[in-house]
């Protein structure tokens, strides 16, 4: 094929000039035409792949969305993350797990429900807070994806285990936080139970911390120890018999500093999704 290229010129000088010109724009239009098959293809192989992105995308939204969603199909935002929440509270029926444990007259619940509020605590305070949690937390860290602090305790995520702060680093730890850092956490503290007293229904004065209070600080590393598996459908009166109400107060904002990290209540007949607010905390009882 190659020498008859070369004999297209030729011809036209010798009076076949016709002939050559036209074998020439006919193999133009021939290289066009396969150019513009082959710009097809690239462009039909992009699309394509564009197509089967979006198509994951959509499939991770209905998946998330259908673990979401309660097996009668509704899902309600109990609380948005651009919401001013004074007080909320819904009712739910009280779980079955109570009659197998001793109640105790004005502490055990006589009514149990899901709250939230922003009153407990300032923007300010939970800044403060914060900082205080990252100051510990900088001292150790889990290998996997949640973190654990406790200034009740002393327990400190280092790799895969927990170590006592106070102990592992003795006079040091004066370095690491004031006076005032450990004034403020128990004036939280003390504020998180009254609010639950005052929902419930109970005094203040009958509620103890019978396991301790910790910081969390989660993020997407993946599990090593089911300390890191914060995401499982879970109850905690199953899983802490002396655990009667559980209250987390939130110090970072959805949307803002993190994506995912909503917490789902499973309740009968709809799942409630709280997104976290900094100074915004929730309250139930299981």
């Amino acid at each position: 094929m190659a020498p008859q290229r070369r004999a297209g010129p030729k011809a036209a000088e010798s009076g076949g000039g016709s002939a050559g010109t036209w074998a020439d724009r006919g193999e133009r239009r021939r290289l066009s035409s396969v150019r513009k098959s082959r710009a097809h293809q690239e462009s039909r192989r992009k699309w394509l792949k564009v197509a089967f992105l979006v198509s994951s995308a959509v499939l991770v939204s209905l998946l998330s969305w259908s673990y979401l969603v309660s097996e009668d199909g509704v899902a309600e935002v109990l609380a948005h993350y651009s919401e001013s929440l004074q007080d909320r509270f819904i009712e739910v029926p009280c779980s079955e797990d109570y009659d197998s444990h001793k109640r105790f007259e004005g502490c055990t619940p006589r009514k149990c429900g899901r709250g939230i509020t922003d009153a407990v605590i300032t923007r300010e305070e939970a800044e403060r807070i914060r900082r205080i949690a990252e100051r510990g937390l900088s001292l150790g860290g889990s290998d996997g994806g949640a973190s654990i602090l406790d200034l009740h305790s002393g327990a400190l995520s280092v790799g895969k285990h927990f170590v006592n702060l106070y102990r592992y680093f003795g006079d040091k730890i004066q370095e690491v936080f004031t006076e005032e850092d450990f004034q403020l956490y128990r004036d939280v503290r003390r504020r998180i139970q009254q609010t639950i007293a005052q929902a419930f229904g109970i005094s203040s004065s009958s509620m103890y911390l019978t396991k301790p209070t910790f910081f969390s600080r989660i993020n997407s590393t993946e599990a090593k120890t089911t300390h890191d598996e914060y995401w499982h459908p879970h109850i905690d009166k199953v899983t802490y018999g002396s655990f009667d109400y559980t209250s987390l107060l939130y110090l970072s904002d959805y949307t803002e500093d993190f994506g995912g990290g909503r917490f789902v209540f499973m309740d009968v007949g709809a799942n409630r999704t709280v997104e976290p607010r900094a100074a915004s905390g929730e309250f139930t009882l299981l």
